[in-house]
């Protein structure tokens, strides 16, 4: 059978940042194996169902470059892919587990778990739970007569079906990160199968539609760990061959001190989702990766090597070398931190691999200016040196768009002189009677000036800049005078000396 896994959602909200993670270790192992990657939308609560979360989780995805294989939109043989619209198999499975004597009705009102859970507390039970012990005090289809048990659903009494755990037996199962696993049942409850509504649990659910969808390999994260042994012995209740496990590691805050929650991020000033999320309840707005200027390409590059080692100095990996490359067996066991940092690192690596093409047009499309495309091809191949993110030539660019309104103190402090200010007005009357120039010719207009008055270059040239752009450093300062041409270089020249006529030094 080839390779089939699937990252199953809720969708109760944005979709966290780990996992995006598991997703993407997901679609590498399938891509890898030339299988299958099925995205599944587990809608079963209804309660915590947000309105356009399934939209968001299907929109943040693609940004990434994670495209299913199966799915919601693109469909599939073995659909429909939200569990809402599968309840009639869940059903059907539920009825079996109780038939053959794996599972049972249980009639319990909430008061009454109370008074159990109170019960065994007083008895100083650790961990009260509804097991292969209690069960035999509540009211259930096997405390009561088969009769009461019919006359109670006949009349449309409350009932969940509850899995019947083994009283004390070892839960042995492989799993490819953590190894060999043991659990023994009279650590586990009976936990809720298919709940009031006639609605599934997870534990359920999932079991189903891993096995009616052919799922090979079950890869998610460690909070499911704890769940792994109910989900071995229903994979056995019911006959079925076990899919394989892979449980990854969490992702930690930044110094490594617990997992990383959307509340530490906004502590620290970063995002924790994809996309931008407006929360439909709170109406709060959380940034997203996208929208504070992360390229998809580093965040994937950058979210692969979270818990993954692919076993050498590499860093920077192409999403086909991911795939060629990813193997759960390198995954390890503990926590990754999620280093901010690093993050930013990836993405001024990509930045400055991109074409200028690309990011002249990503430049057009994220400002308001009117600026043309070989303008900004040429500011971007001028700054993707010196940014982290693309916006940032905004800020540390903005002499590009307009002139200065400040100078920095520094540099006039220490290079704005007199002989500055006569080789600035020597340059402006050069440069005045020109129409374009490159630069090559500003160059060569500068050296020119230099050469006849004997002056270091070293003593006009941070005048000259601070002038222009009103910062003590930056980029080429020939090519920022080209780009600004001539009558605007000396219009903000003029207005630099005028400005700063009381702060000249002899």
């Amino acid at each position: 059978m080839s390779v089939r896994v699937r990252f199953a959602p809720s969708p109760t909200g944005a979709l966290h940042i780990g996992g995006v993670r598991t997703a993407l270790y997901n679609y590498l192992f399938a891509k890898k194996h030339g299988g299958a990657f099925v995205l599944r939308i587990e809608d079963t609560d209804q309660n915590r169902f947000v309105e356009g979360a399934e939209e968001y989780i299907q929109d943040a995805l693609k940004w990434c470059g994670i495209d299913s294989d199966e799915g919601v939109e693109p469909g599939g043989d073995f659909g429909p892919y939200r569990q809402s619209e599968r309840k009639a198999h869940y059903q059907e499975h539920a009825q079996r587990l109780v038939a053959e004597g794996k599972a049972y009705y249980a009639f319990d009102s909430p008061e009454e778990l109370d008074e159990m859970r109170e019960r065994l507390k007083e008895a100083r039970v650790a961990n009260p739970q509804y097991n292969a012990i209690t069960r035999m005090q509540m009211s259930n289809s096997l405390t009561l007569s088969e009769a009461e048990v019919t006359e109670r659903i006949d009349s449309g009494a409350p009932y969940v079906i509850r899995v019947k755990l083994p009283r004390n037996e070892d839960i042995r199962f492989e799993d490819i990160v953590r190894d060999w696993v043991v659990v023994n049942t009279a650590t586990l409850d009976d936990k809720i199968l298919m709940k009031s509504d006639g609605m599934p649990t997870y534990h359920l659910a999932n079991i189903v539609d891993d096995h009616m969808m052919q799922i090979t390999h079950v890869i998610r994260g460690e909070e499911w760990l704890p769940s792994a042994p109910l989900h071995v012995i229903l994979y056995d209740y019911f006959g079925w061959d076990r899919p394989a496990f892979a449980h990854l590691p969490l992702l930690l805050k930044p110094d490594g001190n617990g997992k990383l929650s959307k509340r530490a991020a906004d502590k620290l000033g970063f995002p924790i989702f994809p996309l931008n999320w407006n929360d439909p309840e709170s109406g709060e707005l959380s940034e997203g990766f996208m929208e504070k200027g992360y390229l998809p390409e580093a965040m994937i590059n950058f979210l692969s090597l979270l818990g993954w080692n692919p076993g050498g100095e590499q860093e920077l990996f192409s999403k086909e070398e991911l795939i060629q490359e990813f193997s759960l067996e390198r995954i390890n066991k503990a926590g990754a931190k999620f280093d901010i940092e690093k993050a930013k690192w990836f993405n001024q690596q990509y930045l400055k691999s991109s074409s200028d093409d690309e990011l002249a047009q990503a430049l057009m499309g994220n400002t308001e200016l009117a600026i043309d495309f070989d303008l900004a091809r040429r500011i971007v191949a001028m700054m993707k040196e010196r940014i982290t993110f693309l916006s940032e030539i905004m800020v540390s660019g903005s002499f590009f768009f307009e002139a200065p309104t400040v100078y920095d103190e520094k540099t006039v402090r220490k290079k704005w002189t007199q002989q500055a200010v006569d080789f600035l007005g020597e340059f402006t009357s050069q440069l005045a009677v020109l129409e374009a120039l490159d630069g090559e010719q500003v160059k060569s207009i500068i050296l020119g000036i230099l050469e006849k008055d004997e002056t270091p270059i070293g003593r006009v040239m941070p005048a000259l800049r601070l002038s222009l752009t009103g910062q003590g450093g930056g980029p080429d300062l020939m090519e920022i005078i080209s780009i600004l041409g001539p009558q605007e270089s000396v219009s903000r020249i003029k207005k630099a000396i005028e400005e700063l006529s009381e702060s000249v030094k002899e």
